[in-house]
């Protein structure tokens, strides 16, 4: 791996996140746009500017008079691309190659001036950026393969849907972040474990099982995670790529203009404003999934964090000196995370019950890529008889624990550590599989013991 500042560095040299982040970037620009090698790697943790990293290469690839590809993975991905590309260069000509179906793209990018949109490559020709899905590079045709091409969200790429576009492109980098969710597949692939064409395994495992000796970068810094979460998540789902937040212990404050009452809901979001973390551990019971008590306690919990007058105080620019204001908690800045879509159908509709609207609830696929200023989480295993491999999935848990700027708050029943001791790990050990570590057994054992630190007790 490319020689990058360790977060755990024991030199007496304080730590400079800004500095840190920029030499990392630098490293990566440099074999970017002068190595030699077909492909360069990037390891980004949660909120790390990776978009900001892929946004900043285009460019200068570009200005350096290197016309690129973006592949991207959703629609939604690309269209923030090519916004974020616009709002950087409003003049650098951004093409955006979408599907023929209504609706296709943002409608936003059309009133942009220097991006052109549409579904045929050919009207995009000359463009020094084109963006668009894998999908849709899978069947696009060209006369010459792209010198450049920058591949976001890797990790979250099937290997097969990287063979589909590697023809379009000679040189490209892979941008993701290695502790999300693993690549979704329709069907069973137990066929192909082990096997170096496995189109199961992501993008970046394929590619560097093939080219062990691909530049290897990662971003040390996370810009989204507070001083209190960074350490957990490190710990936890980057144990051998670690990072440190780039803020520090009081940079940030979570307060309430309005006293808490004393019951379990207010008591949990003192700790959580406090501390950065909060559980509320209902009584131990096999449930339903859509648990009506937990949903419920979620629901009121999002309501108290709206009642009591919320207010998010972030670190002010280098430039502007002083501390920022407070900022009003408003719903747009709260997300609800669960992990089955029938789960955040019921959270939608007590909050609905409860007269709130705005706030983001869905699923760790769904919330994955995105930040707010606080995030309630129904635990996964809440309730649960048994612990599938789903719901011990590593990077789903990773999501859920990372898209906050000031706190998490998670509602879970308790006895979920017996659970876990209950049902280890059984994966079979395939050989020329990478097994993965940390597994979701040990990981969210190290998230349990933590979170129990910050627990408070409620009986509905």
């Amino acid at each position: 791996m490319t020689a990058t500042q360790d977060p755990r560095s024991t030199t007496n040299r304080p730590f400079d996140p800004a500095a840190s982040a920029a030499a990392a970037t630098d490293a990566i620009l440099r074999d970017t746009l002068h190595g030699t090698r077909r492909g360069v790697v990037v390891d980004s943790p949660p909120g790390a500017g990776k978009s900001t990293l892929v946004v900043r290469a285009a460019r200068e690839l570009a200005a350096a008079g290197r016309p690129l590809m973006v592949v991207a993975q959703t629609n939604a991905q690309v269209d923030d691309l090519v916004l974020r590309l616009a709002g950087k260069d409003p003049e650098l000509p951004v093409g955006r190659l979408h599907s023929s179906e209504p609706g296709a793209f943002d409608p936003v990018l059309a009133e942009l001036p220097a991006v052109r949109t549409s579904a045929k490559i050919a009207d995009l020709a000359g463009m020094d950026v084109v963006v668009s899905t894998a999908a849709k590079w899978a069947y696009t045709k060209v006369d010459e393969p792209w010198r450049h091409a920058i591949v976001d969200e890797a990790y979250q790429m099937r290997s097969d849907a990287l063979l589909s576009v590697a023809g379009l492109f000679e040189r490209a980098l892979f941008v993701g972040d290695p502790g999300q969710l693993d690549p979704f597949s329709v069907v069973g692939a137990e066929q192909w474990a082990g096997l170096a064409y496995d189109p199961s395994s992501s993008a970046v495992s394929t590619l560097l099982a093939h080219n062990p000796d691909l530049p290897q970068h990662r971003l040390p810094v996370s810009w989204r995670l507070p001083a209190s979460a960074a350490p957990l998540v490190s710990a936890a789902f980057y144990p051998y790529t670690p990072f440190r937040s780039g803020t520090g212990h009081g940079d940030r404050r979570l307060a309430f203009g309005v006293p808490g009452d004393g019951s379990g809901v207010d008591r949990v979001l003192d700790e959580a404003a406090e501390s950065g973390w909060g559980l509320l551990e209902l009584p131990a019971r096999h449930t339903p999934r859509t648990d009506p008590e937990a949903v419920r306690a979620v629901a009121q919990v999002v309501r108290r964090l709206l009642d009591r007058g919320g207010a998010a105080t972030s670190e002010s620019p280098a430039s502007a000196g002083g501390t920022a204001d407070p900022v009003p908690l408003t719903s747009g800045r709260i997300a609800v995370g669960t992990a089955h879509r029938d789960q955040a159908a019921a959270v939608r509709t007590a909050l609905a019950g409860l007269g709130v609207t705005g706030v983001a609830v869905d699923t760790a696929n769904r919330l994955q890529g995105r930040e707010f200023d606080v995030t309630v989480v129904l635990h996964p295993l809440s309730g649960r008889p048994d612990a599938t491999a789903f719901h011990l999935e590593t990077g789903r848990l990773c999501v859920l624990a990372s898209r906050h700027r000031h706190a998490c708050i998670v509602v879970c029943r308790a006895g979920v550590a017996d659970l876990l001791d209950e049902h280890p790990s059984t994966e079979p050990v395939r050989l020329g599989v990478t097994i993965k570590f940390p597994d979701g057994w040990e990981a969210n054992h190290s998230v349990l013991a933590h979170l129990n630190e910050h627990r408070v007790v409620w009986r509905p």
